[in-house]
């Protein structure tokens, strides 16, 4: 299970369409605390979350996870990168940040890095 978070719809489709063509389940939120709100919080193996949000941020989102004790791998995207983001969320355990339009090849290999992560931890 894989979730997507990203406030603008035509990212957050493109890339559920990609990871489900990838035969993965996806579910999609317009914002984190859609998906705070989701029984996807406790199910998901992977986040991938727009760094700038409306409301809670992507970073805050991880931070907030990882304050709880969850570790699931987050991958962000971002529009606009500035390294100071960048450095907290890597620091607080990212797997990688990708820049919007995301490279799809990219994408594809953080998924494999973040689920192989998830198989770890779980014993899978």
């Amino acid at each position: 299970m894989i979730s997507v978070i990203d406030d603008d719809a035509s990212v957050r489709t493109a890339i559920s369409n990609l990871v489900r063509s990838l035969g993965y389940a996806v579910h999609a939120f317009p914002s984190a605390e859609a998906f705070l709100q989701s029984v996807q919080l406790t199910q998901s193996w992977c986040v991938i979350a727009d760094v700038r949000m409306p409301g809670t941020s992507g970073i805050e989102l991880q931070s907030w996870l990882r304050a709880q004790g969850n570790r699931m791998p987050f991958i962000f995207i971002t529009a606009v990168l500035e390294d100071r983001v960048r450095a907290r969320a890597l620091k607080d355990g990212a797997m990688c940040f990708l820049t919007k339009p995301v490279d799809q090849d990219h994408l594809i290999g953080s998924l494999a890095r973040a689920i192989a992560q998830h198989d770890d931890r779980t014993g899978n």
